[in-house]
């Protein structure tokens, strides 16, 4: 190849790399704090991405029970992902873990589950800017759909979560 089909073969690389050729950064790690209302995606211990988030209608306190719109604190693991949910692409959350579930017997109630990672319901993608203002969903952690292709993205099934208050 010529000095000049090199020279226009690197240029082209390098400005369609971005586009064609970018990884997208993988998360080892994600962390929810509720009262900013951020989801982080970190890695190595350090945030490579914030994103505004949104929690359920009682979105202070561990969630204790099935019904109680509470979002869960602690350590759990983004077990699997679904893309055949009501909400714009979701990933499972591993509530209720143990501890969970003994406190729910304690009290003589259900813990719940189906706590999830997702995006907007589906069909209402375009009142997104307005519905994110909104503690709206049933303990689940909910983004704009735009965010929640970013989280995606980053998350593989297996990755640790750890919730904030």
């Amino acid at each position: 190849m010529r000095p000049f089909g090199k020279c226009l073969l690197i240029v082209l690389l390098v400005i369609f790399q971005p586009v064609y050729g970018a990884a997208t950064q993988k998360a080892d790690a994600v962390l929810v704090i509720k009262g900013d209302k951020r989801l982080y995606l970190m890695s190595k211990g350090e945030p490579f991405a914030s994103l505004p988030v949104t929690f359920g209608g009682q979105p202070e306190g561990h969630k204790q029970q099935r019904g109680d719109q509470r979002t869960p604190e602690g350590n759990y693991i983004l077990d699997y992902k679904n893309v055949n949910s009501r909400f714009y692409r979701s990933i499972h959350i591993s509530y209720p873990n143990f501890q969970d579930r003994q406190n729910a017997i304690e009290l003589g109630v259900s813990p719940g589950g189906d706590i999830m990672i997702h995006g907007q319901t589906n069909g209402w993608e375009w009142a997104a800017s307005v519905v994110q203002l909104f503690s709206w969903t049933d303990g689940c952690i909910a983004l704009s759909n735009k965010d929640m292709d970013r989280v995606w993205e980053a998350v593989d099934a297996g990755t640790p979560i750890e919730i904030w208050p």
